[in-house]
């Protein structure tokens, strides 16, 4: 599908970023858009309300969250085929990024609604910006999930990821989700712990996995506020490594059971053998067929 033709007389969409902690990042293009918008389609109305009130802007709120996104799209396409111009903002940094609003974009273009970016802050990229660690190929896996065996698994996956990691994290969570990622990381992969962005209090604590879990649980100061946390990559040769076990382990697969072919492939490749069995494969590392696949 080709993109779609703009509609005659449609407004735009503006999506808008906005500061993540220090007010002054909130950029001129952005002030002047959201004192011209209809109205500011807003995460939490309240929020954003006190932020628009800083700087003596008045412009009816309305609430674009996960829960309400999937009924609000319809009528707010409505009104910019209409005409209004409508800004969409989220609580902090750049919306879509870990916050809702991404429905309402497409259906926004899918109607021929011109959708224009205000570029602004993002927290994972100012903590990338300064971590110091490898930033030319990096992955961004925003909030890990909260139960604790998810999170484990799904560092698991990531174990042999070769290009840099970014996470979110929340306060409450920071101390077992770096213990996690040192389990499954080891210990001494290279970390940043980036707190506080832009904020009164910002720190960026560099070190391995141990230090930082070692810092964070001395200190109940670290464990406080909004926090990215960056891991350096597994590297090219892991990935290699691994990238070959899947291709031995997949011809063993055709004459050997599984648990005999993974053990075999990893010896031969030297890749570690849980990660023989995941990388887009299906069901006991075979290649995925039939409907599930891709």
């Amino acid at each position: 599908m080709g993109n779609p033709v703009e509609t005659p007389g449609a407004g735009v969409l503006h999506v808008v970023a906005t500061p993540i902690g220090n007010l002054g990042d909130l950029s001129p293009r952005a002030l002047q858009v959201l004192r011209s918008v209809a109205a500011v389609c807003a995460e939490d109305t309240r929020h954003t309300r006190q932020l628009l009130s800083h700087f003596g802007i008045e412009r009816p709120l309305l609430a674009l969250h996960q829960h309400n996104e999937e009924a609000a799209a319809a009528p707010l396409v409505a009104r910019l085929l209409a005409g209004e111009h409508l800004a969409l903002v989220s609580d902090a940094g750049t919306p879509l990024v870990s916050d809702p609003g991404f429905r309402l974009v497409r259906a926004a273009r899918a109607a021929g609604v011109k959708v224009s970016p205000v570029p602004g802050a993002c927290a994972f990229v100012a903590a990338l910006s300064v971590a110091g660690l490898p930033s030319d190929r990096f992955v961004f896996e925003g909030f890990l999930p909260a139960k604790a065996a998810a999170r484990r698994e799904r560092l698991a996956t990531l174990a042999h990821e070769p290009r840099t990691l970014a996470f979110y994290e929340s306060a409450h969570r920071i101390q077992d989700t770096l213990q996690d990622m040192r389990d499954a990381f080891g210990g001494d992969r290279p970390a940043v712990l980036a707190r506080e962005l832009t904020k009164l209090f910002e720190t960026v604590l560099d070190g391995d996995l141990d230090a930082l879990c070692a810092r964070v649980a001395a200190d109940p100061d670290q464990r406080r506020g909004e926090f990215v946390v960056l891991v350096q990559g597994a590297g090219e040769d892991a990935d290699a490594r691994v990238a070959e076990g899947r291709r031995i382990y997949a011809k063993l697969c055709e004459h050997l059971p599984p648990s005999a072919a993974a053990r075999v492939a990893a010896e031969l490749s030297g890749a570690p053998r849980k990660a023989l069995y995941g990388g887009g494969a299906g069901e006991a590392g075979r290649p995925a067929e039939g409907p599930g696949g891709e």
